[in-house]
């Protein structure tokens, strides 16, 4: 069994997204059981409430942001269309992964905007994304999604503040269980073994993009960026792999 894990892509109108169809060349090529979305998929700027007011607010729009998110699927999702229709074709076996998706704080920003202002309700939905419709089993924002023994959310609380874990260990020691992260730039892993042996591991990677963050500046933005192959997943133990978005661009091309 292998689970592919996508972090954060955080993408917004304008943003390059060759690197998702890379991604999935990528997964259909190494065909996995599962892949699994670890959430902010979307970055929802026009909903940011962080920057109102500043020079950078002006001009985004809810209506720009959703188009973007929907064609960033469409180019992930689109290897894997065109290969099982070349398998429909030609009498052969389609793939059909379980596809599982837990929603990211920055897709929650739709439904914090409608409890903010509860005449949107009826006009924002998160089912605009089209994360559903493109065939995802979602969960909500913070709803842990188990898969294989593995805890999938975006990010793991770790007090009563409900503030995420700041590193793998941290996560690992509240947790006890093998548990997988993003949310945070970078990557982190942290290992223990249960009484009976098993071994459990906690990663946070949560960067799975291109672009720079602004707020970050010059050297923040230094950090991590690609996905995640779990090989030999069997009861929450794997063999994890990572896989740059760098390496990626070498092995398929920059088109």
């Amino acid at each position: 069994m292998r689970h592919f894990v996508l972090p954060d892509c955080q993408i917004r109108p304008g943003d390059n997204t060759d690197f998702l169809e890379r991604i999935g060349t990528y997964i259909v090529e190494k065909q996995p059981e599962v892949i699994v979305n670890l959430g902010d998929f979307a970055d929802m700027p026009s909903l940011s409430s962080y920057d109102q007011g500043k020079k950078s607010f002006e001009g985004r729009r809810y209506v720009n942001d959703v188009q973007a998110t929907r064609d960033a699927m469409d180019r992930l999702l689109k290897p894997l269309r065109d290969h099982n229709h070349r398998q429909r074709k030609n009498g052969k076996k389609l793939y059909k992964p379980r596809m599982v998706l837990t929603y990211g704080n920055h897709c929650d920003r739709i439904t914090r905007a409608i409890n903010s202002d509860p005449k949107l309700d009826g006009t924002l939905d998160l089912s605009d994304l089209g994360y559903e419709a493109a065939g995802w089993e979602t969960h909500p924002f913070l709803e842990v999604a188990i898969v294989d023994g593995i805890a999938y959310s975006h990010f793991f609380v770790t007090g009563v503040a409900g503030r995420p874990a700041s590193t793998a260990a941290a996560q690992l020691n509240k947790k006890h269980q093998s548990c997988i992260a993003g949310h945070q730039q970078g990557r982190q892993v942290a290992t223990a073994y249960r009484a009976d042996g098993k071994r459990i591991t906690s990663i946070i990677a949560g960067s799975c993009y291109e672009h720079d963050e602004d707020y970050m500046g010059p050297q923040g933005n230094n950090h991590w960026r690609g996905c995640i192959m779990l090989n030999e997943v069997n009861d929450g133990e794997f063999d994890e792999m990572f896989i740059s978005l760098d390496y990626l661009k070498r092995k398929y091309g920059t088109n």
